[in-house]
This record gives C-alpha cells, sequence and structure tokens, in this order.
C-alpha cells in the first residue's frame, strides 16, 4: 500500500504569498472564470511569482467541468511557453485541468485515452512541478492524485487517478474561500463529506487515512452549515476539513456515491442542466450508506463514524439510520434537494426537477453499466450488479427507502 501527500502544504491566512519563494524561470498560471481576477488574487499569484525572478504566462478561461479540448488547448500553449512551474488557482475545475494539461506537455505522445488509463501514467516532473491553490472548500483537488475530466461527446466525465499527478505543492489560504457564493459553498462542503465518509469505509483504508477521514467529518459536521450561513471563522474551518478529506481519499480512494455522481452529472444536459457534483453527492450518499450498510464491515465502519460524531444509537443498525437522518437533515439546511426528482434547473429543491421520469428510465440502464465501470466502484464495499445499480438509482431519483 502507499500513501502519497503532496510535498509542502502551506496552509493558513496569506499562505499564498509563499510562491515569492519558488524556484524557477517560468511559470505558466491556470485559471478558470473571473473571480480570482475580480478579488485580487490572480494579480497577487502574478506578482509573487514575478518576484521570485520569474516570467509568467496566464492559461484563463478553463470552464466548469473542464473538457478534453480545453486540456489539449493548455497543453499546446505549455509546449510553447515551456514552464517549468504549473501553477493552478481557482476551484476544482482550473485544477484538474491543469493536472491533465501536465501530462500532456511532459508527454506529448500521451493520448486522453492512456490517461483514463487508472494509475498508468509514466513518470512526471522531468519539465515541471505543479502547484495547486485552491478557492472551493471541497474538490481538494489541491492535495489528490485524482483529475475529472468531462468528454461531452459522451456526456461522460471521467477520472484520471495516478500519484504521478498529486501536486508537488498545495496551498490551501482561507481567505481564498470566503469569495465562494452560498450554493458553491454548500455543495462543495457536501462533496467534502461525500470523500471523508468514502473514504473511511473504502476496501482501501488504512491507519493512515481513517484519523484524517474521521476528522474531516468531524470538522464538517460541526462547521458546514455555519460557513454556509456566512461565519468567516467556519468558512475557515472548512477549507482544511476538505483538505484532510481530500489526503483520506486520494490515498483511501472513493466508491460508488461519486461513480453515481460521475455518471449522472452530464448525462441530462440536453434537459437543460447538470447535476452539480457536490449536490449529486449530497442526494446519493444517504442510500448509498443504507445499501452498503447490509455489509458486516461497512457497517461496522459506519457505526464508528456515528460515535466519533457522538450521535448516539443502541447498535449499528440504529446508528446508521442516525448517520443518515444527520446527511440528509444537513441537506435541508443547505437548501439541497433529496433525490434527482426535486432537482431544479438551478440546484435548489422543486416540485419537479428538470430530468422527466420517462427520460431517466430510458438512460437509466446505460448510466447503471457505465457507473459500474467508474474507477471509483473497485473500492466499494459492495459490488454492485447491474439491477442493483439500477434499483440503487431509482431510490435516488424517487428519494424512497433502500432494502436490498
Amino acid at each position: 500500500m502507499r500513501f502519497t501527500l503532496p510535498r509542502d502544504i502551506y496552509h493558513g491566512k496569506g499562505a499564498i504569498d509563499e510562491l515569492k519563494n519558488f524556484k524557477g524561470k517560468k511559470a505558466m498560471v491556470c485559471v478558470g472564470g473571473s473571480s480570482m481576477r475580480k478579488f485580487g488574487f490572480l494579480d497577487r499569484v502574478i506578482a509573487n511569482l514575478e518576484e521570485a525572478g520569474m516570467q509568467v504566462q496566464l492559461f484563463e478561461g478553463i470552464e466548469p467541468d473542464p473538457s478534453v479540448e480545453t486540456v489539449m488547448k493548455g497543453a499546446a500553449a505549455m509546449s510553447e511557453f515551456q514552464p517549468d512551474w504549473i501553477v493552478a488557482i481557482g476551484g476544482g475545475s482550473p485544477i484538474d485541468a491543469a493536472k491533465a494539461m501536465w501530462i500532456k506537455y511532459e508527454h506529448p505522445e500521451c493520448t486522453f485515452e492512456d490517461m483514463c488509463k487508472v494509475f498508468g501514467i509514466p513518470e512526471l516532473r522531468r519539465k515541471a512541478h505543479f502547484c495547486a491553490i485552491s478557492s472551493t472548500s471541497g474538490t481538494a483537488t489541491e492535495v489528490t492524485a485524482f483529475s475529472i475530466i468531462t468528454d461531452y461527446a459522451k456526456g461522460i466525465k471521467y477520472p484520471i487517478a495516478d500519484f504521478e499527478i498529486t501536486p508537488d505543492v498545495a496551498i490551501v489560504d482561507p481567505e481564498l474561500a470566503q469569495t465562494m457564493p452560498k450554493k458553491l459553498v454548500a455543495h462543495t462542503g457536501m462533496d467534502a463529506m461525500t470523500h471523508a465518509v468514502e473514504a473511511y469505509v473504502s476496501t482501501a483504508n488504512s491507519e493512515f487515512t481513517d484519523p484524517l477521514a474521521l476528522h474531516a467529518i468531524e470538522m464538517v459536521k460541526e462547521y458546514l452549515v455555519d460557513s454556509f450561513n456566512g461565519d468567516e471563522n467556519a468558512r475557515n474551518k472548512m477549507h482544511d476539513a476538505q483538505c484532510l478529506a481530500g489526503m483520506a481519499f486520494s490515498n483511501a480512494l472513493l466508491g460508488i456515491v461519486h461513480s453515481m455522481a460521475h455518471k449522472t452529472g452530464a448525462i441530462f444536459a440536453d434537459y437543460g442542466a447538470h447535476i452539480i457534483h457536490g449536490a449529486a453527492n449530497a442526494m446519493y450518499l444517504p442510500k448509498v450508506i443504507a445499501y452498503n450498510a447490509k455489509d458486516p464491515e461497512a457497517l461496522k465502519r459506519y457505526g464508528k463514524i456515528a460515535d466519533f460524531i457522538h450521535l448516539g444509537g443502541k447498535n449499528d443498525k440504529e446508528k446508521v439510520q442516525l448517520l443518515i437522518k444527520m446527511l440528509r437533515d444537513m441537506n435541508d439546511k443547505l437548501n439541497i434537494p433529496h433525490c434527482i426528482k426535486n432537482y431544479g434547473k438551478d440546484s435548489y429543491p422543486c416540485e419537479q426537477g428538470f430530468v422527466p421520469e420517462a427520460v431517466f428510465l430510458e438512460r437509466l440502464p446505460e448510466i447503471a453499466k457505465n457507473a459500474i465501470l467508474d474507477a471509483c466502484t473497485g473500492s466499494n464495499p459492495r459490488q454492485p450488479n447491474q439491477k442493483e445499480m439500477e434499483d440503487l438509482l431509482k431510490c435516488c431519483y424517487y428519494d424512497t427507502e433502500v432494502n436490498f
């Protein structure tokens, strides 16, 4: 087994200024929309890198749910500029995209299909080192061995997984997280909760990942709702909590909550919306806990989570019910729906969401098949067959009890 983290994690207010101590000649800064520029963080990054004596070039406009095309464009820009530092700043999307660009920059012969071979990426760091600066408190991609890239032609999100793409440096500066809009706080926070819970019950869990996962769960429970309601200290704490969850799942892997979220995210785009990743996780997590709890080892571990966060319960079955109730209560407080049927175009709960029942049922077999094949399924405590995965997805559509 292996446990890998960035060599350096700089955390706390002002950590972004550590960039001025970097050694190098050229830095390519990868960024998404305009929020990092608007709040002055992009200018600070550029100023710090220039103070370190580097020539800086920007690659801007990386979209949410970055595409294969964007990755190829960014890699071409890197080939031309030849940076020895790649610095990605923003939410999960620019960091994920920059990780994939880094692979293509170092290995131009590598196709997107090659990148998707789990733990099959050739050695990096022959041309550049990588620094990730996260502005959202959820994906923790600044400390993980993963990147999610969307193939829009297929409507599928593909996880790239390899310790080679674990950043060399992570900057976890809570000042950046203060800029998140409320809805993003909710979604990214429940993404972090899902990372920690799935890492703790994953079949690849270890003595090294368990403490990180448990403490992250404890912190998200304590601080997420307050962060959502505008508490500055709670927002700062959530930035650390999501990073701990990331360290846990990068090494312990995930489970089928993520498999299902990956395969439902973009599949209904032709009906007017994406199911935002964090919201999908929030809706599916209680259902998957009920499904996984039929496995004796997973049942025991969910019981330990409930004990660690003082939920009560006389036995493990009761503890699981209390854990599910707590998560559903959090979703209510964060204005996240409980099922796909009630998932509205703006991600808020509504009577009839944007995915019609007939469309969902028609696409269900294909979604279930792709979810089973997802890279996250292998480390789930229970291995669902096609029928079970379809039934579980139906529970996530209608918000019905999982009793199989």
